[in-house]
């Protein structure tokens, strides 16, 4: 049983395009593309890799059980594991609503960027409602079991290296720099129930929060004092007039599902997937072998439609990866087309266009002949 309201989330990929919910999204699962764990209003193949390898603004944001240890010596280790689980699923639930990107969990705590991957003007004020809501949140899990549940927060915003570290894989991807060790040791310093914000992660958005209450505090590995802001969290932090959109439903597009197989299985890195250079060269190559061994076969018609249709949607591909290429969500690094990129991206163009133009040439040919 859920214990906080399941967010809305996005029917496609708000990087890509790719479909995400729905009859046709069986079609993306069998190739292994299915919603990211770590923020499930992006796809697998787009997850970390919009904002691979730079320096950016991000906001941070840890939460911890407060005071957990100590009930743990009641509960046993299965109890203790059962309500750290829903804690987490919670959390989870609650941050990714607000556009959060799960870095990673340590024991009973989470850590969640954002701004990243996607990108959000408002991400500090969407951490803080975030943890706000969470807090809130607390109450009913509390009940659930029985305890009396609170959590402390810690939110910083700043700038950090966003990439992956020590492996390949994405689940390895993080932040490095300050913003994250300030928001860990906010954290630390912030009472059970409680959200401490750093200075940057405050000031933009201080008249929605007034009851902040500002004050200096000593953090190890910080020389100088750090001016942070207390909010206790209980009850929704939610500005009253708040207009924060927590979900955007896309509607369904053939266009999606025509770039979600024919994209390339990182559809920021590399648009133009093998897959699409292949639709070229099997329809160009075997649309004249076709032409010649079945000049007069009844297949002839369903060969031409087929080829015709391929050749659409590789088009559509093209285009689909340029539009996207210029979307204020990817980096501005990836915008450039690589070497590999260029040359699938003309051959396929090519091919496309040497189908149509055989087709053409052969309907007008069947219809002077006859």
């Amino acid at each position: 049983m859920s214990i906080s309201p399941s967010p809305q989330l996005s029917a496609q990929c708000s990087v890509c395009g790719t479909l995400l919910s729905g009859a046709m999204s069986i079609v993306f699962r069998t190739f292994g593309i299915r919603r990211s764990p770590r923020n499930p209003n992006i796809c697998t193949r787009c997850s970390a890799h919009v904002e691979e390898g730079r320096l950016l603004e991000i906001t941070v944001l840890f939460a911890d059980l407060s005071s957990f240890t100590e009930l743990t010596h009641d509960l046993g280790a299965e109890r203790t594991h059962e309500v750290i689980d829903a804690f987490l699923r919670m959390a989870t639930d609650v941050l990714v609503k607000h556009g959060a990107f799960i870095d990673k969990y340590i024991g009973d705590a989470v850590m969640a960027l954002f701004n990243v991957p996607i990108r959000y003007e408002d991400h500090a004020r969407r951490a803080i409602i975030a943890a706000g809501e969470l807090q809130s949140a607390l109450e009913t899990l509390g009940s659930r079991f029985g305890l009396s549940l609170e959590a402390s927060v810690g939110i910083s915003t700043g700038y950090a290296r966003v990439g992956r570290l020590g492996s390949e894989d994405s689940k390895d991807y993080t932040a490095i720099g300050d913003v994250v060790n300030l928001a860990a040791r906010l954290q630390g310093k912030a009472g059970a129930g409680e959200i401490l914000l750093s200075e940057d992660s405050y000031v933009k958005h201080s008249a929605e929060f007034p009851e902040a209450t500002a004050e200096q505090v000593l953090l190890k590995g910080f020389r100088e004092p750090v001016i942070a802001y207390r909010l206790h969290g209980k009850g929704d932090t939610r500005p009253a007039n708040d207009s924060l959109e927590t979900a955007v439903i896309e509607k369904t597009s053939l266009g999606a599902i025509i770039f979600g197989i024919l994209g390339a299985p990182c559809a920021i890195s590399t648009l133009i997937g093998p897959l699409a250079v292949a639709f070229g060269a099997s329809g160009l190559f075997g649309l004249t072998a076709a032409l010649v061994y079945l000049d007069q076969s009844f297949i002839r018609i369903p060969i031409l439609v087929l080829t015709t249709l391929a050749a659409f949607a590789n088009l559509y591909t093209l285009w689909h990866a340029r539009k996207l290429r210029m979307d204020e969500k990817v980096a501005a690094h990836l915008k450039v087309m690589t070497t590999l990129e260029k040359r699938r991206t003309i051959f396929v163009l090519a091919a496309s266009l040497a189908t149509l133009g055989i087709v053409a040439f052969e309907i007008v040919a069947h219809i002077l002949l006859h």
